[in-house]
């Protein structure tokens, strides 16, 4: 294991872990990239650590901007995370012992493997677990959820908070919400994706990653796990993400 810092398109400090094979199989090897959920780092990647290695490849987890020990004041579920993958992709294929690339997000990590997707056909492949289609809908769908569990939340006032969540994130992180729509990429993609979706997950539900899953225009494939958004991965989930790969 190395770790090491990049710098990104702003001027802040990425923190970066990339493990690799002391003899590896040949003199350029293909390449994971772990993109880390919200309210997390590169510290979640181990779990996937020994199913990447198993397969030869090596490995490379990084803490976004506003995330684990990285710089940044924001995180942006996966706007400005897209360009420190890109920063993170343009080292690797600067290294020179680097073959293919592939990518494997969770939640914010696969929103933004999708939204980097678009511009970068040469990834090899993506394992997308618990990507969310869209940021508002996301949003509308936890306001029905309170309104199940009795909580009062009128139509008018739901617009309202939208609204000001929007201008208040343009104004202090410079992005729009509405542009958070890695459904509006789908079609546009065509890596071969293995999507993951947790069948008790009721933060993201599983209906996100399957209208993902339609729209997409690579080849792809899906697999529902028990277990909700953080739960542990079952071992055939690791085994099938291996296959793919």
């Amino acid at each position: 294991r190395t770790d090491f810092t990049l710098v990104n398109e702003k001027g802040q400090s990425l923190v970066c872990s990339i493990w690799e094979h002391d003899e590896p199989k040949a003199s350029a090897v293909p390449c994971v990239v772990y993109l880390h959920g919200n309210s997390s780092s590169r510290v979640e990647s181990l779990s996937q650590l020994s199913t990447v290695l198993r397969m030869g490849c090596s490995f490379l987890a990084f803490d976004t901007a506003g995330s684990g020990l990285s710089d940044g004041e924001y995180v942006s579920l996966g706007y400005y995370e897209r360009d420190d993958l890109a920063t993170v992709i343009a080292h690797l294929r600067e290294l020179g012992r680097i073959s293919t690339i592939a990518l494997w997000g969770r939640s914010m990590g696969a929103a933004t493997a999708l939204l980097h997707a678009e511009r970068d056909p040469s990834i090899a492949a993506m394992v997308l677990d618990s990507a969310f289609a869209d940021l508002v809908m996301l949003a509308q769908e936890m306001v029905n959820k309170g309104r199940k569990q009795g909580l009062f939340a009128p139509g008018l006032l739901v617009s309202l908070a939208l609204r000001w969540i929007r201008q208040s994130v343009q104004k202090r992180a410079n992005f729009d919400i509405y542009d958070l729509s890695p459904i509006k990429h789908a079609d546009k993609c065509f890596i071969p994706a293995q999507f993951i979706a947790g069948e008790d997950d009721d933060f993201i539900s599983p209906e996100h990653s399957h209208k993902i899953y339609d729209k997409y225009s690579g080849d792809k494939n899906i697999i529902t796990v028990k277990g909700g958004h953080n739960s542990v991965r079952p071992a055939f989930m690791h085994d099938s993400v291996s296959i793919f790969l």
